[in-house]
């Protein structure tokens, strides 16, 4: 019998044209979500061809959102706000205000009534997040006080937002909401009854949640299944986010950013990261393409003056209120316009929250045209907004007067990094693997009192070097998130102590990503192995079975009468000549191609 077939078309063409847009758009050095989006519109009903199932690509934008929302939990960090609160706190607040203002006025200006315009500004006034990520480690930012004030304001940002998405509900349907009569208090009742609601679901969340959900994740984690944790992982984020809204009648999103905090502080919220991460990535794709099929590309025809005004408020109206809010708070004008680039643009919860409008019946379908219209032109022009930004600071340092009446009252210090979350560690050693081989390296660098950084898979021994006050980290150093948790940014050597070719390979190319000046000392159970690692410039590459054979070597001339000099020497020779296992960087041996990679498995220490 034939059977349906719409999910399975609807997750191809999302994908296959995602994936096609995507790529397009980064060759036009331009964000992938443009491409994203445009997949989403190529197969959306406004559009000629294949017209995806709205149903279907509804409810796969479901999951996209509760995986978004739990990965912005699982990062949220309460320190980074801290440390940047001075600024972020109140000046993201005053912007969101400005921003929706400016939102309201529009809309009030078309006739649209007091609750559209209140979701349309909020719509306009947050940034995304995935957006200004790219965009800051692009020019290499992401750390600097100017990127981290940046990324404290989002935060802030998706605090507030995260804050809409409870009210609009009550709003909505309160009597007196949108479209109903009644008085104040019944709103207010409405408003009283949901805040209950919210309250109750955090005392279980955050009382039991970060109890019970880090105890589970840890018996789980002892098992030593990868499978099983990444499945844990999922159940945590999609278990709550279903849980919320079944019991508490919370919003997917709510409580999937929240199964995420609960994670956030656990030592395995970077495991958890990194195996959440690949799914997170595909699911947030179809959400990007389910909102690129909503879009009506008629509007940027009928409606040109809109979706100009739109774009001005994005472009114009934050970036400039942030401009001046960072600047009222003695921060550099450089300072000021780094943030304010960052703000030029909308993104993911401009469409959750304008889609839940739409939902609820606060706002007209038009609406949301416009918001995706503003984020596609707004993300498009992004790039060019950081590169006009450093030719207008160009332009004022030449006009020192007037930077000096911008920048009067300024404080020093506050160009400077506060509470870093980096630096606890520095010029450190990172050790991958403490099996037999990482063990004795380990042993040998404390007992010489130089710091070290563990990273290692196996949560027993993760957890019997941090009774023995080893700093440790548990997950996959392959996978990303985990060696930035061991400050591989500000270490000096990376020893990978496990013989995982490819994985040995992945984690290098993170590490030096990183960290470019880092020195590494790697083991390896394969010659082609160790040729492919010298040629890539590696300090020293070792082959396990060749160290013994060389040994037995050393032995046995020294036992058949050669001196100890000399079979030293014959040794050391044999060592360098290319057929040994061991391989020191020489400044006269080019890099070459990599030989294929022959990978013998042999006896896997690490698994002692």
């Amino acid at each position: 019998m034939p059977h349906d077939t719409s999910l399975l078309a609807m997750l191809v063409m999302g994908l296959v044209l995602a994936f096609i847009g995507g790529f397009v758009a980064s060759r036009l050095k331009l964000p992938p979500l443009v491409g994203y989006l445009l997949a989403g519109v190529a197969v959306g009903p406004f559009t000629p061809g294949f017209v995806g199932d709205a149903d279907v690509a509804n409810q796969l934008a479901e999951i996209g959102i509760i995986l978004l929302m739990f990965g912005v939990g699982l990062h949220f960090s309460i320190k980074d706000l801290i440390a940047v609160r001075r600024i972020a706190i109140p000046g993201a607040i005053v912007q969101i205000m400005v921003a929706t203002l400016l939102g309201a006025s529009l809309a009030h200006l078309w006739g649209w009534t007091i609750g559209a315009g209140l979701v349309f500004g909020l719509a306009l006034s947050v940034a995304s997040t995935v957006v200004l990520l790219r965009a800051l480690e692009q020019r290499n930012t992401l750390d600097s006080i100017n990127g981290r004030i940046a990324v404290g304001w989002l935060i802030v940002e998706d605090l507030v937002m995260v804050l809409a998405l409870v009210l609009l509900p009550a709003l909505a349907g309160a009597p007196g909401g949108e479209g109903a009569s009644g008085g104040a208090g019944e709103i207010a009742l409405a408003l009283l009854v949901t805040l209950g609601k919210v309250a109750l679901f955090l005392i279980l969340v955050l009382v039991v949640g970060t109890r019970a959900a880090p105890w589970i994740l840890e018996r789980v984690a002892r098992t030593g299944s990868r499978e099983l944790f990444t499945l844990s992982v999922l159940a945590t984020a999609l278990g709550i986010a279903f849980g919320s809204a079944a019991l508490f009648g919370v919003s997917f999103a709510l409580g999937a950013f929240f199964a995420g905090v609960i994670l956030s502080e656990s030592d395995f919220s970077h495991q958890a990261a990194a195996d959440s991460l690949p799914l997170q990535d595909a699911f947030a794709v179809l959400f990007f393409v389910s909102v690129g099929m909503l879009f009506d590309p008629g509007i940027l025809v009928r409606e040109p003056s809109a979706v100009l005004a739109v774009l001005a408020i994005i472009l114009a109206g934050k970036s400039v209120a942030a401009f001046g809010i960072v600047l009222a708070f003695g921060y550099p004008a450089r300072t000021a316009l780094t943030v304010s680039a960052s703000l030029a643009q909308i993104g993911e919860f401009s469409f959750i929250l304008i889609g839940l409008g739409v939902t609820l019946g606060l706002v007209e379908a038009e609406a949301r045209d416009l918001i995706l219209a503003g984020a596609l032109l707004s993300i498009t022009f992004n790039p060019l907004v950081f590169i006009a930004f450093d030719g207008f600071e160009r332009w004022l340092r030449r006009r020192p007067r007037l930077l000096a009446l911008l920048e009067r009252g300024g404080d020093e210090s506050l160009s400077r990094l506060p509470d870093a979350k980096h630096g606890r560690f520095r010029h450190h050693a990172v050790v991958v693997g403490y099996g037999r081989v990482g063990r004795v390296v380990g042993r040998m660098l404390a007992e010489a009192g130089l710091p070290l950084i563990v990273v290692d898979k196996d949560r027993r021994r993760v957890e019997a070097l941090r009774e023995r006050g080893i700093t440790a980290v548990y997950g996959e150093a392959s996978t990303p998130g985990i060696l930035e948790a061991a400050d591989i940014a500000q270490a000096r050597l990376l020893v990978i102590a496990t013989p995982e070719g490819f994985q040995t390979r992945r984690i290098i190319e993170i590490a030096r990503e990183l960290n470019p000046e880092i020195d590494t000392a790697i083991r390896t159970h394969s010659e082609a192995e160790v040729a492919h690692l010298e040629g890539q410039g590696v300090g020293l590459a070792i082959m396990g079975a060749r160290e013994l054979s060389f040994g037995l070597a050393d032995y046995a001339l020294r036992s058949l009468g050669i001196s100890k000099t000399r079979a030293a020497a014959i040794v050391q020779k044999e060592r360098m000549s290319g057929e040994g296992g061991a391989f020191e960087r020489r400044p006269d041996i080019p890099p070459g191609e990599a030989p294929e990679l022959r990978q013998r498995r042999g006896d896997d220490e690490d698994a002692a």
